[in-house]
């Protein structure tokens, strides 16, 4: 059988009022990504698929997410916001292409699946001419409710204008249609505005289907996948359900999460085999965890790859651009930057490395900070293979420690230090017998004179 050509319209112009927020609503992030981006992942991307956006006025952010996400995505902009029947036609463009099944989607609802737009679209090859989503509301209060007659949708009606029969029906509408891509424009193109608020509403379109004697149907899902995002409540519930859904997934994978509910992940997260992840982790997208790592409590990674057995915190901060290499240890309070760190280096304690590159086995004591912003340019630290920071160092870089290099407790290191050299650098110290108690003699005295 030849497979169906595609093209979803994803309707992202929607302002967000409700968020209060100066970000477009479809940028607001769930799990790490954007809902946009959520969408437009589950959107079907294969051979003789298309994908269309459609964005409100300004919104140039939304279009270079679109593109950033599907660089396959067209945008088009809606320009007046006349309901969502009129969303759709600003894709005219790429409607009259004629796809074989035209699907829209919105842009605010991020745990919808692949797999729904797949069953959504089933019902085409089979005749009919249009399938809306549909879940059952625990409190169906404010929905559309799916009218349906003899296993066919018949109407979609809004919960003003239902009849108490109808507001008892629980199966509500989600929003989501696939038409037949050879009759979509010209249902579409029926819709009128003859309402309170002079709309094109797309939800008229099942009534139209059925004025021409052809089939509309209901696809039913559950609620939580259809969950729209109109205000930071609703934000912080779709983010509940994706982590749930994120955590069961990993510890179906094998990942040992101590306490699950405690830890926060990104839909992009790879995990190797048998990683541990302790109580109040945070994991923000682009992290890669390795083979027998383990992630201690109070640790926030983002944008990093964690070798194989490697343990990071508690308490350490890995940030973009980190990169550590197999049994590299990173322990309380240390934070990592642009930093790759090879196998088996220790920074165990209290330590800041930005913009650097640690040879494998390297000690890095408490305290060792490499100094890589001047106030102008960032600059780099190469530490070789096997090197030893004492506590307390200060690397000003660009600053190279050689191979087996050894770092006096207390140093500033200005200049490059070769291989298996000693450097220390630290004024010298000074002992004055009895000046600690002549200090405090005289304290005590300045302060009797003062509280006379």
């Amino acid at each position: 059988m030849t497979a169906r050509s595609s093209l979803t319209v994803v309707l992202a112009a929607g302002e967000g009022t409700r968020m209060r927020s100066s970000q477009p609503k479809v940028l607001h992030p769930v799990a790490g990504q954007s809902l946009l981006s959520h969408v437009l992942n589950a959107a079907d991307a294969g051979e003789g698929s298309q994908l269309a956006v459609v964005i409100g006025p300004d919104h140039d952010a939304v279009a270079a997410e679109a593109r950033r996400v599907r660089p396959d995505a067209q945008t088009f902009v809606q320009r007046e916001r006349l309901g969502t029947a009129h969303a759709v036609l600003a894709a005219r463009e790429a409607i009259v292409r004629g796809a074989d099944d035209l699907l829209v989607a919105f842009g605010d609802t991020p745990l919808i699946s692949a797999e729904t737009f797949a069953r959504m679209r089933a019902p085409l090859r089979q005749g009919a001419a249009l399938a809306v989503l549909g879940f059952n509301a625990a409190d169906p209060t404010g929905y559309g409710r799916l009218v349906v007659e003899n296993g066919r949708l018949v109407a979609i009606r809004e919960h003003a204008d239902a009849s108490t029969d109808e507001r008892a029906i629980t199966l509500c509408n989600a929003g989501v249609m696939a038409f037949d891509g050879k009759a979509a424009l010209a249902i579409i193109e029926k819709i009128g505005n003859a309402n309170a608020k002079g709309e094109y509403y797309l939800t008229d379109a099942v009534t139209i289907v059925r004025d021409l004697g052809l089939e509309a149907v209901v696809i039913e899902t559950g609620e939580d996948e259809v969950r729209g995002i109109n205000t930071k409540a609703q934000l912080a519930e779709a983010e509940a359900v994706m982590q749930a859904r994120l955590r069961r997934a990993a510890m179906d994978a094998g990942v040992t999460l101590i306490a699950p509910e405690t830890v926060y992940l990104a839909t992009d997260t790879i995990f190797g085999k048998d990683v541990t992840i302790e109580p109040f982790v945070v994991i923000g997208p682009g992290v890669s965890i390795a083979d027998g790592a383990v992630i201690h409590s109070f640790s926030h990674i983002v944008e990093a790859k964690v070798g194989k057995k490697a343990s990071v915190g508690p308490y350490a901060r890995i940030r973009r651009g980190t990169s550590l290499g197999d049994g590299a240890r990173i322990g309380n309070f240390v934070e990592t930057k642009a930093a790759t760190l090879e196998a088996g280096v220790k920074v165990n304690h209290l330590s800041y490395v930005g913009d650097a590159h640690v040879g494998a086995n390297s000690n890095l004591g408490a305290g060792t900070i490499t100094c890589n912003y001047d106030g102008f340019s960032k600059h780099k630290t190469l530490i070789g293979e096997g090197a030893f920071i004492g506590s307390n160092s200060s690397l000003v870089a660009p600053v190279t420690i050689g191979k087996g290099a050894y770092v006096g407790s207390g140093s500033v290191i200005t200049k490059d230090v070769p291989d298996d050299a000693l450097a220390v650098e630290r004024s010298q110290q000074t002992i004055r017998d009895g000046g600690a108690a002549r200090y405090r003699e005289i304290k005590t005295r300045a302060k009797a004179q003062k509280e006379k």
